[in-house]
C-alpha cells in the first residue's frame, strides 16, 4: 500500500510541473496580437487552457489525497516512533556533558582510619 500511494505522490508532483510548464502566461496572448507564434499549442489558443486547468486541478487534487494518505500512513504505522519518542531503556545511567563521573560506593565499608594503617607494613 506504501509503494503504491508513493508512486502515484510522486507521479502526480511530476505531472503538475509538466502541465504547470505547458501552460503559457496571461502575458502571451499580448504577443499573439502582433504576430508572435508563441501563443500556438498542441490544444488550439482557447482549449489549451481548459483543458490544462482541469488536468492540473485534477492531478493537484490526486496529490492532496496521496499527501493526506502518506501522513495518516506513517502516523499510524506500528513500528515507526515519533521525532519526540523516549529512548530506549539501558542499563547505563544517562550522564550529562561536563557532569562529574560517579564513582562506585564499596560493598563494604571501612571500619575506620586506623585500619588502614595496620594493613601497611612499617
Amino acid at each position: 500500500m506504501e509503494t503504491l500511494l508513493l508512486v502515484i505522490h510522486v507521479t502526480a508532483a511530476l505531472a503538475i510541473i509538466g502541465l504547470v510548464l505547458l501552460q503559457h502566461g496571461k502575458g502571451a496572448d499580448m504577443g499573439a496580437a502582433f504576430g508572435g507564434g508563441a501563443s500556438g499549442s498542441v490544444f488550439g489558443a482557447t482549449g489549451s487552457a481548459n483543458f490544462l486547468s482541469r488536468a492540473t486541478a485534477m492531478l493537484a487534487t490526486v496529490f492532496f489525497l496521496t499527501s493526506m494518505g502518506l501522513t495518516w500512513y506513517y502516523s499510524h504505522k506500528s513500528d515507526s516512533k515519533g521525532v519526540m519518542a523516549s529512548p530506549p531503556a539501558s542499563s547505563a545511567p544517562a550522564t550529562v556533558p561536563g557532569a562529574p563521573i560517579p564513582v562506585p560506593t564499596p560493598d563494604k565499608p571501612a571500619a575506620d582510619a586506623d585500619s588502614k594503617t595496620k594493613d601497611i607494613p612499617k
